[in-house]
Order: C-alpha cells, then sequence, then structure tokens
C-alpha cells in the first residue's frame, strides 16, 4: 500500500471540505449527484473517444498502482544476477537454464531465455532494448489517460455550469427551484478542477513515474544479463550494476 497516495487524497479532500466548513459552509453542498454525473460521465466519455481500447483498458488495470504499486526492488534484482553469475562460471550458460521456470516476470525469462539459447551479447542488448522502449512508451501512453482526463475534467465542469446556468435561467419564475439549479453550477466547477488537480494529473503523472523505475529496472537486468553472456568477472558486475542505483 502507497501510504502517500492516501494521505494524499485525504490531505487534499480534508483541506477543501475544512476549508468550506471554516467558512461557514455545509459539507453536504459539496455532494451534488448530477455535477457529479456530468463531470465523470462527460470525462470518462471523451477520453474514450479519444484512446483505443487496449490504451483505455490498460490504463484501468494500471489505476491500482497508485494505491498497490509493482515491486521495484534494485537491491534484491543484482542479488540475483550476481548469483546467476556465478553459477554460469561453474556450470556455463546452460546452468541457468533451470531459473526459467522459476522466475514469473516475462522480461527476465526472455532474458535468460536469450542467454541459454547461446545468442551473441550485442544480439541479447538489441533485442531486449527493443523491448524495454516498447513496454515503456506502451506505459506512459496508458498514464496518459488520466494526463487527458486531467485537461477535460475542468472543460466538462464548465459545461456543468453553463447547463446549471440554463436551468437557472428557465426557472426565474420559480424561485423554488433556482436554489438546484446554481448549485449544480458551482460545484460542477469545483468537481471539474477539483479531479483535475487532486486526482487525474497526480495519478498519470505517479504511474509514469512506476513506468521510468520499471524500464530502469530493465535496463539493470539487461545490463547484468549481457555481461554474464560476455563472462564478465561477478565481482566487475556488481560494481557495474550498483551505479543504477545512484
Amino acid at each position: 500500500m502507497d501510504i502517500l497516495t492516501v494521505l494524499g487524497l485525504l490531505i487534499g479532500a480534508s483541506a477543501i471540505l475544512g476549508g468550506n466548513f471554516l467558512e461557514g459552509g455545509h459539507i453536504s453542498s459539496l455532494f451534488q449527484g448530477t455535477a457529479f454525473l456530468i463531470v465523470v460521465g462527460g470525462t470518462i466519455g471523451a477520453v474514450m473517444v479519444q484512446y483505443p481500447l487496449s490504451v483505455f483498458i490498460r490504463s484501468m488495470r494500471m489505476s491500482s498502482w497508485i494505491f498497490i504499486p509493482p515491486k521495484i526492488d534494485f537491491d534484491a534484482q543484482i542479488k540475483k544476477i550476481i548469483k546467476w553469475s556465478h553459477i554460469s562460471r561453474k556450470e556455463g550458460l546452460l546452468g541457468l537454464e533451470r531459473f526459467l521456470e522459476i522466475e514469473k516476470t516475462l522480461f527476465i525469462r526472455k532474458s535468460l531465455q536469450l542467454v541459454v539459447d547461446g545468442n551473441e551479447p550485442d544480439s541479447i542488448r538489441k533485442i531486449l532494448e527493443v523491448d524495454i522502449d516498447a513496454n515503456e512508451r506502451s506505459g506512459k501512453m496508458a498514464a496518459r489517460v488520466f494526463e487527458s482526463m486531467g485537461g477535460y475534467s475542468p472543460t466538462i465542469g464548465i459545461i456543468g455550469a453553463v447547463m446549471g446556468l440554463i436551468h437557472v435561467m428557465n426557472n426565474l419564475a420559480d424561485p423554488s427551484k433556482l436554489g438546484a439549479g446554481i448549485a449544480v453550477a458551482f460545484v460542477a466547477t469545483i468537481y471539474g478542477v477539483g479531479f483535475a488537480n487532486l486526482f487525474f494529473l497526480p495519478v498519470a503523472n505517479k504511474l509514469k513515474m512506476i513506468v521510468s523505475e520499471q524500464a530502469q529496472l530493465n535496463e539493470l537486468i539487461t545490463e547484468g544479463i549481457v555481461s554474464i553472456s560476455e563472462g564478465e568477472n561477478p565481482r566487475i558486475i556488481e560494481t557495474k550494476l550498483q551505479g543504477f542505483l545512484h
């Protein structure tokens, strides 16, 4: 669980609700189902028009990362690579074949398979770099879905505000209906700007950061695997990989 995400959302929401309360406002006045439907529904609809289904689905799956990010442990991976290098020096590259079934990560299995198959170091590096670039581009494209939501949300909020004002103008003769229209008008604007700056844009940036860290970890794996295939000394490999920690 990413405690900073939880704390950030709680602090942001509390600041807004607390400020409204200190100004003498009622918290219930900020909860308008109509405004929520207009802003959230309109924003989701807009990004569904912009992105293909595969990108949209991946972004929804990645959204869980803001609370439960994937484990990215550089130290553990370096230790694992050093272990592989010792085994390869003692048993040869074929000694790494038994790790193919143990590793759950597709990128690591592919890396080990390339080494076990006896490919040249340059070929291994080129193949893995293509994978790294493709995965990073795909991940960042999915993260941009939330970035786009952050762009559309305030505008959809303005649409909700205009709709509320139209409702007000149509009911000027009936004062009892003016309150609801005015509430939708202003709350829709708050929802649009609030969701964009407290959720959509921060989520997009956090997902991009995680994707970049994954790419860096894969670069570390690539460097380690290529070094093993070149038969480098485990100590030299460890010293080289330690640079990724800084």
